[in-house]
């Protein structure tokens, strides 16, 4: 329930690094609230798939880098967003991810060349905010200042645990005391600009020792922190030693009181929950990752990367969910061969549009206003497709949810519940527009 989409950012001081042009001058480059399907604003996903090694619990599109092709991926992950680009007709890049995989191991010069390409071939501003996902070794430690200077103005460091016992066990090749050193140099290259990752649900681990690292972690980290609940995936080592009885992982009513206990600890300590899984202070909150649960465009670019466009190069009038190619050899030479390794493209019809747009909007503790939600359905509102609900109603007399003349949100008990709740108000929606 808890899995995070993404990993968080966010934008309001400068930090000091490279600079990029503007095609068409800054204010056609601006932000806009309210992005309507068709906009030409988009935010843009850069995947590297690449690790040392593998984490026992992790079953994402990740590769052990076995060769040094880093001139070969930064080539093809500039000609593949170039290509993706152009078949967008996306005037204005607000946001970049550079997410993985450890994109951290990538050269810093990869990182500016990308950025490099979108500025040449779509608006970016000097105000656009680029994250780049860190793994806290010393090496990533290292490279902080010349990523920096290569355009990067976030980070988002996977510290996951202060326990280097849980760290040998999750199989992250850092232990505690290079975490703290990460974000600490982070901290000081990009003060209020650092997001920190960390893992419940541990294997063995308690309420009680759950709270303590907390603190502590806490009274290191910056202005931002995105909690994972840890999730048991099929063919991962982790879960075969669970399987196995090797280890033992807490009950869902435990991983359920960390919840709880994270949440209120954190807002004790400043920090509001402006998402799910995701908490700042000091509006710190992740641009990019907004876009998202806002249901704004994101062009995906590298092996396995996902994208939701309009592609209006090809006189496209709908969204399009885009998935690239997974394996990174295989994505090479597609993009060798014809600019782009996108592998599986999925006309978003009306009433997929508009799931994407709830189940994402919802996962906000503001939810989702009138205004944003007829962008996409002006045809109808909240009130005609949930107020005779019966299941609706009784979410809300139980306090778990809001439908008021602002819109559709959950409570706070209610975010927390927000999974159980999905099912209930999806197949509202489908009948509402099946019947429409």
């Amino acid at each position: 329930m808890l899995k995070l989409l993404t990993a968080a950012a966010r934008a309001p001081t400068p930090c000091v690094g490279r600079c990029f042009s503007v095609l068409g001058g800054e204010e056609s480059c601006a932000v806009s609230k309210l992005a309507p399907p068709m906009s030409t604003e988009a935010s843009l996903y850069v995947h590297w798939p690449y690790c040392l090694r593998r984490c026992s619990y992790c079953n994402f599109n990740k590769y052990i880098h076995r060769s040094d092709n880093n001139a070969v991926m930064s080539d093809c992950l500039q000609r593949e967003t170039e290509t993706v680009l152009r078949l967008s007709g996306v005037s204005c890049i607000t946001s970049v991810f550079f997410g993985g995989g450890t994109p951290s191991l990538a050269h810093p010069s990869t990182v500016a060349a990308v950025l490099e390409t979108v500025a040449r071939h779509a608006g970016l501003s000097d105000k656009a905010e680029v994250t780049l996902e860190v793994n806290p070794t010393p090496m990533g430690k290292s490279r902080l200042e010349d990523f920096l200077l290569a355009g990067v103005n976030r980070f988002s460091i996977g510290v996951q645990s202060l326990q280097d016992n849980d760290l040998k066990v999750l199989g992250r090749d850092h232990n505690s005391q290079h975490a703290r050193q990460t974000v600490a140099e982070a901290q000081r290259l990009c003060p209020g600009r650092v997001s920190v990752d960390v893992m419940f649900g541990r294997p063995n681990q308690s309420v009680e020792s759950w709270e303590r690292e907390l603190e502590e972690l806490l009274s290191l980290c910056d202005d931002h922190v995105s909690l994972y609940q840890l999730t048991l995936e099929r063919g991962t080592q982790l879960f075969k030693q669970v399987q196995l009885g090797e280890l033992s992982v807490p009950t869902d009513d435990v991983t359920a009181d960390m919840y709880k206990s994270a949440r209120r600890i954190l807002h004790e300590r400043g920090y509001l929950q402006y998402e799910v899984s995701n908490f700042a202070r000091r509006d710190a909150v992740s641009l990019h990752n907004m876009n998202y649960w806002k249901g704004h465009q994101y062009i995906g670019i590298g092996p396995g990367a996902h994208g939701r466009f309009v592609p209006r190069a090809e006189g496209g009038i709908l969204r399009e969910a885009r998935t690239q190619t997974l394996e990174p050899d295989v994505w090479i030479r597609e993009v060798q061969q014809k600019g782009h390794g996108t592998r599986r493209r999925i006309l978003l019809n009306h009433l997929a549009l508009l799931e994407e747009v709830l189940v994402m909007g919802l996962r906000l503790n503001a939810g989702i206003n009138h205004e944003h939600w007829q962008l996409f359905s002006p045809a109808a509102d909240f009130h005609r497709i949930f107020e005779t609900s019966k299941e609706v109603q009784e979410f809300r007399q139980q306090g778990l949810l809001i439908l008021n003349d602002r819109g559709l949100q959950c409570t706070w008990q209610g975010l927390g519940l927000l999974d159980s709740m999905l099912p209930t108000l999806l197949l509202e929606l489908e009948t509402h527009v099946t019947q429409s």
